[in-house]
């Protein structure tokens, strides 16, 4: 029988996007190399495995459920993902003297430089200073811990070094993936949702509401603000986003916008996702958008032209401007003038299109990055 591995996260199956994709996808795959039990605020998606549902996101609450999974299920490996899950998992393997499980833990983001990034910039900076000295106080018990840490941004171990004056041997880069319905869309003759829109491009942006940080509404802001600019261009580009309501917008909105709302159903948003002609990460500097990178690679598995700016790209350094995408600045009139010259250009970006998806191919499904954190994982066995 292979080794025993617990997943702790903070997914939520009432919020399938953000940080709920990392743990789930790569908990789909790991089932090929471990026997895998799943902890996480909502489980009820998780159908390919046990799982248990803590439902608070109290640290005292996660803590009792870790060491119940400990008891019940005697793992050999706990892959703690985020600081949350991080720290239940490091206080309750010292409280049960566990010398037989080893701890992986995931840093997704690296919290205390968002926080940092964004405290001038937020309508309620005390709030978010708090938070960064809370992180940064939580995520340092688990750098000092001295256990593996995977990354899913490139940046992390440099930002642990200048933040901890620590550089650790144990720091693993290993990315998100993307889904292979998306890598695969197949061109069945479902009904263009944006008919009513045409002739106009269709520059489509994912922005749902997330949980605590504001990097998305960030992006929402910005995608309003570019498409005033182009609203004497209507008929040329349309803006849609996805994940959210007009309702929830208390400005006068543009003519040249629609919000969609949110998608459950996962075949519509890959419907939305085919019949757009443009994929639109429009995050200011200040949004520290980690989340970004898993709509960027949606994006380029998707096959459409991503135009970024370049804090919608962090932590996808091996995509370049002009071989895979287009860089726009940063301000929302930069991106705006960005999208007008590409939509009026298309078939000349198409080779960027078609170099992206290869790389997306080669190197970003997640059953590749599964097999990447199993490796590291296999390694930590005590």
């Amino acid at each position: 029988m292979g080794k025993r591995l617990l997943i702790v996260s903070t997914l939520d199956s009432t919020q399938p996007f953000g940080a709920f994709t990392r743990p789930f996808y790569l908990g789909q795959y790991l089932l090929k190399y471990f026997e895998v039990y799943h902890l996480g605020l909502n489980c009820s998606a998780v159908d390919y495995a046990p799982s248990v549902s803590v439902g608070s996101r109290s640290l005292s609450s996660y803590i009792r459920a870790v060491q119940n999974c400990i008891e019940d299920f005697c793992p050999d490996i706990i892959y703690a993902q985020e600081t949350l899950p991080g720290l239940a998992a490091l206080i309750s393997l010292t409280f049960k003297k566990q010398k037989n499980c080893s701890l992986v833990l995931d840093f997704h983001t690296f919290s205390a430089f968002e926080y940092w990034s964004r405290l001038f910039s937020v309508a309620n900076p005390f709030k978010e200073f708090l938070q960064l000295i809370k992180t940064y106080i939580a995520q340092g018990v688990l750098i000092f811990s001295g256990n593996p840490i995977i990354a899913a941004g490139e940046s992390t171990p440099q930002l642990i070094k200048q933040w901890y004056g620590k550089k650790s041997h144990k720091i693993y880069c290993i990315g998100n993936g993307v889904t292979e319905d998306i890598i695969n869309i197949k061109n069945t003759p479902e009904i263009d949702p944006y008919h009513a829109l045409r002739p106009a491009k269709i520059v489509v942006v994912v922005a749902p509401k997330t949980f605590q940080f504001p990097s998305n509404d960030m992006s929402v802001s910005m995608t309003i603000e570019a498409a005033k600019y182009l609203e004497n261009h209507q008929e040329k580009v349309h803006f849609v986003v996805i994940g959210r309501d007009a309702k929830e917008i208390e400005e006068i909105l543009p003519s040249n916008i629609t919000f969609v709302g949110f998608l459950p159903n996962r075949n519509d948003f890959i419907t939305h996702l085919k019949y757009a002609d443009i994929g639109l990460l429009p995050f200011p500097k200040h949004a520290v958008a980690g989340g970004a990178r898993n709509k960027a690679l949606d994006y380029f598995a998707s096959k459409k032209l991503v135009i970024s700016t370049p804090e919608g790209l962090r932590g996808l350094e091996e995509f370049h401007h002009q071989k895979h995408l287009l860089i726009s600045g940063d301000s929302a009139q930069e991106v705006a003038n960005t999208v007008l010259e590409a939509t009026l250009n298309l078939n000349k970006y198409e080779p960027l299109v078609e170099t992206a998806h290869s790389l997306i191919q080669d190197k970003y499904s997640w059953s590749a990055k599964a097999q990447m954190v199993a490796e590291v994982l296999l390694q930590a066995v005590k």
